[in-house]
């Protein structure tokens, strides 16, 4: 029972670890992101294969030229190995950026997996590696709308760090 109790705590260490990467790609936090990954973990994303840390540091810029972005983990398999854990988590990943020859907007979605081992140190779970597959993809000229009766008067909108309502939303020392 008590390694039952333990298996069940990891793992939700582990998708804690996965929501703080969500969280800090999305909400372009850099300091998030990073918690994510040991200082000498390692992200392989097609487009960069490296060290976590750089990863982080080259994905912002890139993210704030983006209007919005949102990551929703799905479904994942945790195979725990002691301090160690082998995960792979499904992904569908929205992206709204400039459209390349000026005019508009264009919405890209991705499918995709994280293909993670993870590694305790201590108490604390955090990415060691990582790979990231691609499944499927979607793209077109952006559909979102920001006036009307109903999308005009939704005020609360999602922003980037540290204008997005989630940091003011719990003021310090509450």
């Amino acid at each position: 029972m008590e390694k039952a109790l333990q298996d069940c705590i990891d793992k939700q260490a582990i998708y804690d670890v996965l929501v703080r990467y969500s969280h800090g790609v999305d909400r372009c936090d850099l300091e998030m992101l990073k918690s994510a990954y040991w200082p000498d973990g390692t992200d392989d994303h097609g487009t960069f294969s490296g060290n976590a840390m750089e990863f982080c540091e080259t994905l912002i810029p890139a993210l704030k030229a983006m209007h919005s972005t949102m990551h929703n983990i799905g479904s994942h398999l945790i195979e725990l190995r002691g301090d160690e854990a082998k995960v792979q988590s499904y992904c569908v990943a929205y992206h709204q950026l400039p459209a390349p020859d000026g005019n508009g907007d264009i919405e890209m979605v991705v499918g995709g997996r994280y293909l993670d081992r993870m590694t305790r140190r201590g108490d604390e779970w955090r990415i060691m590696e990582r790979v990231y597959v691609m499944d499927w993809n979607r793209n077109g000229p952006s559909t979102a709308r920001w006036d009307g009766d109903l999308y005009g008067r939704l005020k609360t909108r999602g922003s980037r760090f540290p204008e997005d309502p989630y940091y003011g939303f719990f003021p310090a020392g509450k």
